[in-house]
């Protein structure tokens, strides 16, 4: 019996997990999820008769290295990190290996072995990096092959909450996948081309320089600078292009209220905060602000950011709890641990919570001697806080391909990402089926 090994049971595995085991059913395989906490992993599979639930633990070298062995195909939901731990053993078993992740340096390094032992290893499945890659393919070829040259390629995608959630939450934001990534997001330099010339954006001005974005229907966004947009010049075979920009997506004033943080210190995570199991939220914020003991942490704010006292940034921070005496309620941690501890507690999905994924392209291009223009956009929505949109748009592009490679569709090998056409039609045609579809305007 052929099998599926997936590793990780968190809140991006629902849809991926249900999905496989459903076509599990109708292919005779076995769907193994292996997970720190087997509990989690069981619940994830329920009463399915084609899975099973294991405890998986990387570090545990004899424990990983059976479980990988007994599989066809490996999904890593694994923090990134691990990733290139399970892919050493991949390569030791033979074993092919999907993932949602960017393709890391030392992912890279493994390309040859893997395309010498005929192992497929795809990165960068998901949703963003994934869907983005495979739809922006999709119409870039479409361009190509009527004689259109691209000028400008820009994307953003980012995961929300509906209109309905949450409606007092000024922030309009929860947590949809890893938190920690979330407080950790764009630590690096920013790095991307706009009108021919190259773009650098470090992290203490990555909040301050935003992109507006409107989506018909669905109103009025704000992006940021993704990491680094110009290795995807070579990538999407877009050289000669002048703008070249892929960002995250957010509701408008979300990005001046995050950059409070970002300027105060608190994402920091290279050190911990001293007496931690005696600090409330309130301390917590104002550790990071001048001793002036007769002014309110609002009015520091204020002065040390300059923002108003009675603006949005201050509301957020309000509606979040940062002004209150309750305890943090850590024993210890960094400046961004115990952010992040403190924000989940107002940005934790409730039971009846509902997400939104928006995702944007602008292709810009020039066709017998005209400029046009393409937009693409995405709406996808969640159904409760376990199948949320994020889960589906994140799990059910692995899915597929994994399906498509047990089935022997994908014949592509080598560390690679999803932006063959062989990949991404049948990947985008299944997504469309199931209610995920990009819809294509040309102005």
């Amino acid at each position: 019996m052929k099998s599926i090994l997936i590793l990780g049971a968190g809140r991006s595995s629902s849809s991926l997990i249900t999905y496989l085991l459903t076509q599990a059913e109708q292919n005779h395989w076995l769907i193994t999820v292996g997970d720190f906490s087997e509990a989690a992993a069981k619940e994830r599979i329920g009463s399915f008769s084609t899975g099973r639930a294991i405890a998986f633990d990387i570090n545990n070298k004899e424990q990983s290295s059976d479980a990988i062995a007994a599989a066809d195909v490996v999904i890593s939901l694994l923090p990134a990190h691990l990733h290139v731990l399970v892919a050493r053993i991949c390569l030791d078993k033979k074993k092919h290996l999907l993932n949602a992740s960017y393709v890391s340096d030392e992912m890279k390094l493994l390309h040859e072995e893997a395309l010498s032992k005929g192992l497929l290893f795809m990165n960068e499945c998901g949703l963003d990096p994934g869907i983005d890659h495979m739809s922006a393919m999709q119409v870039i070829d479409k361009i190509k092959a009527r004689n259109g040259r691209m000028i400008s390629f820009e994307s953003f995608t980012g995961g929300l909450i509906a209109p309905e959630t949450d409606p007092l939450n000024p922030w309009r934001y929860k947590f949809t996948w890893n938190a920690r990534n979330v407080v950790m997001a764009g630590q690096s330099t920013a790095k991307f081309l706009q009108h021919g010339s190259y773009r650098f954006i470090p992290y203490q001005q990555l909040f301050q320089r935003i992109v507006p974005v409107t989506i018909p229907g669905y109103g009025e966004y704000e992006g940021y600078a993704n990491r680094d947009s110009l290795k995807y010049v070579e990538t999407y075979g877009l050289e000669g292009i002048q703008t070249m920009l892929r960002g995250t997506l957010r509701h408008k004033g979300f990005c001046s209220a995050w950059n409070v943080f970002v300027q105060l210190g608190c994402c920091e995570d290279t050190y911990e905060l001293p007496d931690v199991h005696e600090m409330t939220h309130r301390d917590f914020i104002d550790a990071f602000l001048p001793a002036h003991y007769s002014k309110t942490i609002q009015q520091k704010l204020g002065e040390q950011l300059g923002i108003s006292t009675s603006g949005h940034e201050i509301a957020c921070l309000q509606w979040s709890g940062f002004f209150e005496n309750e305890k943090v309620g850590l024993t210890k941690g960094t400046p961004a641990q115990v952010l992040e501890h403190i924000l989940n507690k107002k940005w934790k999905l409730h039971s009846s919570d509902k997400d939104l994924i928006v995702m944007w392209h602008r292709f810009v291009f020039e066709e017998a001697g005209e400029t046009k223009e393409i937009h693409a956009s995405l709406i996808a929505r969640g159904e409760d806080a376990t199948y949320t949109a994020m889960a589906k748009t994140v799990g059910l592009p692995l899915g597929i391909a994994a399906r498509l490679l047990m089935q022997n569709k994908i014949q592509q090998r080598g560390v690679v990402i999803p932006i063959s056409k062989e990949v991404y039609e049948p990947v985008l045609k299944e997504l469309k089926e199931l209610g995920i579809e990009l819809v294509e305007q040309e102005l």
